[in-house]
Order: C-alpha cells, then sequence, then structure tokens
C-alpha cells in the first residue's frame, strides 16, 4: 500500500503515507497530497522539476516537501504525477518532480497548507509511515 486516506475531520483532509524506506515515503506523501489536488492518473509527466528541500529534522523536512510542492502549484501552476527521491538525509532532500501545467479539468481539492494535526512520522514493521493533514 503506497497510502490511504483516514476521514475523521470535515475541514481537512488526512492521510498516511507508507514506503519501504524513507525515499518511498517521500514520494508516495507527494502522491497522496497530489491526489487530493488533482486527478493523478490524467496528470502526463510532460515537463520535470527538480525541488530541493531542507528542514530542522525528517518530520520538518517532510513537512517542507509538502508545502512546497503546495506552493509549485499555487505559484507555478503545475500538477505533479511521479516523484523521484535523488538524495534524502535527516535535513536535506532532492527530488525530481514530474508533470504537466495544471489543467482545471484534472483539478481536484483546493489544498491551502499542511498542518500539525496528527502529523508524524514512525517507524513501523514494514518501513515507514507518516500521517499528513492539509487545510482545505
Amino acid at each position: 500500500m503506497k497510502f490511504r486516506f483516514v476521514r475523521d475531520l470535515t475541514s481537512d483532509v488526512v492521510f498516511e503515507a507508507y514506503g519501504r524506506d524513507k525515499k518511498e515515503l517521500f514520494e508516495n506523501a507527494g502522491l497522496a497530497l497530489m491526489g487530493v489536488i488533482c486527478q493523478v492518473k490524467k496528470v502526463e509527466p510532460l515537463l520535470s522539476k527538480e525541488i530541493e528541500v531542507a528542514g530542522e529534522d525528517e518530520k520538518d523536512l517532510l513537512f517542507n516537501w509538502l508545502q512546497k510542492l503546495i506552493e509549485m502549484v499555487d505559484i507555478e501552476n503545475i500538477f505533479f504525477s511521479k516523484f523521484e527521491v535523488k538524495k534524502i538525509s535527516e535535513k536535506h532532500l532532492t527530488v525530481k518532480c514530474y508533470g504537466e501545467g495544471s489543467d482545471p479539468s484534472k483539478g481536484g481539492t483546493l489544498v491551502k497548507a499542511v498542518t500539525y494535526y496528527k502529523f508524524n512520522i514512525e517507524k513501523v514493521k514494514k518501513g515507514f509511515k507518516a500521517t499528513v493533514s492539509l487545510d482545505i
């Protein structure tokens, strides 16, 4: 399982992302976020952008990564459908992101921001799990 949506709020969307390692966890968290913002399966990987983010620790890094994706959608009008983590450490992340210009016919729900409600990364039996809440 890559991710699943958790239904416990009406004003927010909560999801859990999974990965065998942290690379896969960050890629799947990006996919889950994009799955709220747009119809990922309809978004073609026509262009690529390399995104770098930093954080105080891995939780802050994940938070900043997801916020950066929201910023890319809002400012650069891009929907993403594929992510490849190139480098990851506890405080730095480099990801190659693939997608296309945003198209209202492929749109989903407007996401305002990532919130700290239930926000967490934890080690689980089969790798890692992140819990993320989005303000919509």
